[in-house]
């Protein structure tokens, strides 16, 4: 019995894992769509200061036309450079993507398993009950040869024992039906976070698309305001690269205070069985 409920102890620790590691994941999304939104909003005070820039450039550079078709093309090959980096940005979401759909199918196939194991476990405790009946019956009818003026005392201890063991099979399929509940609710969880996440990425995919508009309607008076854009963007990437860092290292010690509350949970849960093993002793030294 001891091995069984550390076994559902086991089960019960690794759906609480699972979903310690979805909410980091989520927390962690929300501090990436923070960042971005932060970046979104410096692209936009650099488009200001851009159209600024060009109403200024064009009163200073009438006569340098032809020094600027050199610039263009070198500007053409940052694009394409860009694009690239682009490309490679949504392969990262490919693999992302890739990603949690594996983790979604560790979940289903763990929830499988819990789905086993509690079906097991139930047909256990139905072989278990029957050899339990199997043992009362002979126990009942040596007592019926040896001592007949004691079967009705015998008869209310043994009807006191089975609804104790209806009460304790109430209350495992109890326990059974609230591990199912929170199967489901981690299952519509996932499904909002993803719904949420391709919402996510559609709005992206919107600011690029406006962005590029952007570039290339302006593109042919600011080429030399865009390398000074450039290097600022790329200032705000690697920004934002040390705030993902950081955002990182604090998941990482939340992680780790999660392990060891864990751990003192198990530590308690393990003291709890003792205590009801030594219960069930007590009752059976009783019965």
């Amino acid at each position: 019995e001891s091995a069984r409920e550390s076994a559902r102890e086991s089960a019960r620790e690794s759906a609480r894992e699972s979903a310690s590691e979805r909410t980091s994941e989520r927390a962690s999304e929300r501090a990436r769509e923070r960042a971005r939104e932060r970046a979104r909003e410096r692209a936009r005070e650099r488009e200001r200061e851009r159209e600024r820039e060009n109403e200024r450039e064009r009163e200073r550079e009438r006569g340098e036309r032809e020094r600027e078709r050199g610039e263009r093309e070198r500007t053409r090959e940052r694009e394409r450079t860009r694009e690239r980096e682009r490309t490679r940005e949504r392969e990262r979401e490919r693999t992302k993507e890739r990603e949690r759909e594996r983790e979604r199918k560790r979940e289903r196939e763990r929830a499988r398993e819990r789905t086993s194991e509690r079906e097991n476990e139930r047909e256990r405790e139905r072989a278990r009950e029957r050899g339990r009946e199997r043992e009362r019956e002979r126990e009942r009818e040596r007592e019926r040869e040896r001592e007949r003026g004691r079967e009705k005392g015998r008869e209310r201890g043994r009807e006191r024992e089975r609804e104790r063991e209806r009460e304790r099979e109430s209350e495992r399929e109890r326990e059974r039906e609230s591990e199912r509940e929170r199967v489901r609710e981690r299952e519509r969880a996932s499904e909002n976070e993803r719904a949420s996440e391709r919402e996510r990425e559609r709005a992206r995919a919107r600011t690029r698309k406006r962005k590029r508009a952007r570039t290339r309607e302006s593109e042919s008076e600011n080429e030399k305001a865009k390398e000074s854009e450039n290097e600022r963007e790329r200032e705000n990437e690697r920004e934002s690269e040390r705030e993902r860092a950081r955002t990182r290292e604090r998941a990482s010690e939340s992680e780790r205070a999660r392990a060891r509350e864990r751990a003192r949970e198990q530590a308690r849960e393990q003291a709890r069985e003792r205590e009801r093993e030594r219960e069930r002793e007590r009752e059976n030294e009783r019965a």
